[in-house]
């Protein structure tokens, strides 16, 4: 079985995001959705856990697709999941800078472990979690950045 691992600190899942999730899942058995923490993330917009969920409620029709919450070494994390693969989806050449120099110390740290970059959609080519926050600073429609149930949970919030 192939397993692999889709890392990121989700906050929130986008459009983009899901669409990465989606491709991976065409090409392996199972797909793990691993929420980190990002230390450099001093303020989140949702908890791990809220993440987890809203992640869950996002892909919940497809099949081969699981959520989990981790913080610690993803290579670790890989081998712990039986995972050879890790799949990073990249928007532009500061992406693929970044993601080429993270593959090379997981392969280091666990070799064997490999890297799959995938080329973001044109559609979503400038999503980030990042642009979403700042969307929702100036009340923007979020329904075309992020799955319906992170926008419900963006209104619920911004009721609260």
């Amino acid at each position: 079985m192939s397993i692999a691992i889709y890392p990121g600190s989700f906050d929130p899942i986008t459009l983009g995001h899901l669409d990465v999730i989606r491709r991976a899942a065409a090409c392996f058995d199972k797909v793990i959705v691993c929420v980190m923490v990002n230390a450099e993330k001093k303020s989140p917009m949702f908890t791990a856990e809220q993440r987890v969920a809203l992640i869950r409620a996002s892909v919940a029709e497809i099949d081969n697709v699981e959520v989990e919450a981790f913080s610690g070494l993803l290579a670790g994390y890989a081998v712990s999941k039986g995972a050879h693969v890790l799949v990073k989806g990249v928007r532009n050449a500061t992406d693929f800078d970044q993601e080429y120099q993270m593959a090379a110390i997981n392969r280091g740290i666990c070799p064997g472990l490999e890297t799959v970059l995938l080329p973001s959609s044109p559609a979503y080519q400038h999503f980030s979690s990042t642009m979403v926050r700042e969307m929702i600073k100036y009340g923007q429609p979020m329904e075309k950045y992020v799955p319906a149930p992170v926008a419900e949970e963006i209104k619920r919030k911004e009721r609260a």
